[in-house]
């Protein structure tokens, strides 16, 4: 459904669960310069040169648990009387997680984020800044995960993830797909809301996110989402979803009283969420194209003649604008790059700007995109411009940073099982879930936690 039809691994799985707890995704988010948010934190190193000089931008780290990040935004805004378009962030964190991260609020004091009070937030001002955060200060995220429910013995998990490590090791760190939350975990539907804007079909889009239902989401929120789809009555609709279906409901008002504006109606949907749609579509062709590479057996720390390498800084990040095409000239010279990770294999994250790969890769592209029938002008999304995605270089993997099996134990929640703890760090934009799906390879998704 969303792609990401491959492993990369031979390996057996330990099996398990994740996120059967929120603390059992514990997310904390790295910096550029090496500063990394952790839950009340007492550090006073100076975060990006942040000082105790009152200037526009305050910098925070925000706590949160099991919130999704728009929401809590919203709220933090909203208790300080401030406009959420006034906070910013580096990075988006899982919903169901204890994550921190930093933010930046623009027009406040330390005092005053001192006075927020909503249950499972946690700002803790560092100092103040000249600039706002944006994604371009973030380094990656640590992760400190627990998988529970594994029937396994404690030889045999430790065995199969030291085999699974050392397969990824050998093929070059993680594939990066975009995880299972960039298109809804219960409701994988984001991308298909985000096709239909490509199309210009905004109604389409509006009927996907407002009435396919999930047979994973609550009865009560299912429920409403069918009766809409079976009346198309948006003023009954608006009666009918629970109070929780937030962004729904601001739509719903909107079709109300103008039930064929259907790109108001998204309008009304923060613009950070209105671009995730087309985003996760992106995303969904990315994936398409990764795991037809790794099915047709293409190396993911090897450049082939057509495809794009792009060069990698000192940090580890890659460079997407900063690219070559590998060619029968070049191959040979980039593939030595590749090996003393200078650069890395990349493919299109496809827009109306981005050019599809050449050779056999560029092949396997043209033919997912003619049976997605889109084209990349189409990207250039007609009637709202602003959700437009130019498109850009993403590579085929990610480095798998510091990872440890930290402790295999008796599993409390689940009786004669056990429970794994690891740690590990992923650059930004790279999914948790990504590497937990290798080590785990889970026989149902959703009774996972994936």
């Amino acid at each position: 459904m969303i792609g990401v039809e491959v492993y990369v691994t031979p390996s057996v799985g330990i099996d398990g669960a994740i996120r059967q707890l929120v603390e059992d995704f514990v997310v904390e988010e790295t910096l550029v310069d090496g500063s990394r948010a952790e839950k009340a934190s007492s550090k006073t190193r100076a975060v990006l040169g942040s000082s105790s000089i009152k200037s526009h931008y305050l910098l925070c780290v925000l706590t949160k648990r099991d919130w999704d990040m728009f929401k809590a935004l919203k709220t933090v805004a909203e208790q300080l009387g401030t406009n959420v378009r006034r906070i910013q962030i580096a990075g988006i964190k899982d919903a169901r997680a204890l994550t921190s991260q930093y933010i930046t609020i623009e027009g406040v004091s330390a005092e005053d984020v001192q006075k927020v009070n909503a249950k499972d937030i946690n700002i803790h001002p560092v100092g103040y800044l000249r600039y706002k955060l944006s994604s371009y200060y973030l380094l990656g995220n640590n992760f400190k995960i627990a998988i529970r429910a594994t029937k396994n013995s404690e030889s045999t998990i430790r065995k199969r993830i030291k085999e699974t490590i050392e397969q990824l090791e050998t093929v070059g760190g993680v594939p990066n797909f975009f995880g299972h939350q960039r298109f809804g975990t219960v409701r994988p539907i984001t991308h298909l809301v985000g096709k239909a804007m490509v199309e210009g079909s905004f109604q389409k889009a509006a009927m996907q996110f407002l009435a396919k239902p999930s047979r994973f989401e609550h009865p009560e929120s299912r429920q409403a989402r069918m009766q809409l789809q079976a009346t198309q009555d948006f003023e009954k609709g608006l009666k009918n979803f629970p109070k929780k279906l937030r962004y729904e409901r601001l739509m719903l008002k909107h079709l109300v009283s103008k039930p064929d504006d259907f790109i108001g109606a998204f309008r009304r949907l923060p613009i950070k969420l209105q671009k995730l749609f087309p985003q996760a579509y992106q995303a969904y062709i990315f994936n398409k194209f990764l795991s037809r590479r790794i099915a047709s057996g293409f190396r993911l720390n090897r450049a082939e003649i057509g495809d794009y390498a792009v060069s990698v800084e000192r940090s580890g990040l890659p460079l997407s604008t900063m690219y070559k095409i590998a060619n029968s000239e070049t191959l040979t010279e980039i593939n030595k790059a590749i090996a003393a990770g200078k650069m890395r294999v990349a493919i299109p994250l496809v827009g109306f700007r981005q050019r599809l790969s050449f050779g056999i890769q560029g092949e396997i592209e043209k033919r997912i995109l003619e049976k997605e029938g889109t084209m990349l002008g189409n990207f250039k999304v007609n009637g709202m411009l602003e959700v437009s995605c130019r498109g850009e270089l993403r590579t085929v993997m990610t480095p798998l940073n510091n990872f440890s099996l930290v402790e295999i134990s008796s599993d409390s929640v689940n009786p004669s099982k056990y429970k794994t703890k690891v740690h590990f760090m992923l650059h930004r934009g790279s999914y948790a879930t990504i590497l937990l799906r290798e080590l785990v390879k889970p026989r149902n998704l959703i009774k996972a936690g994936f």
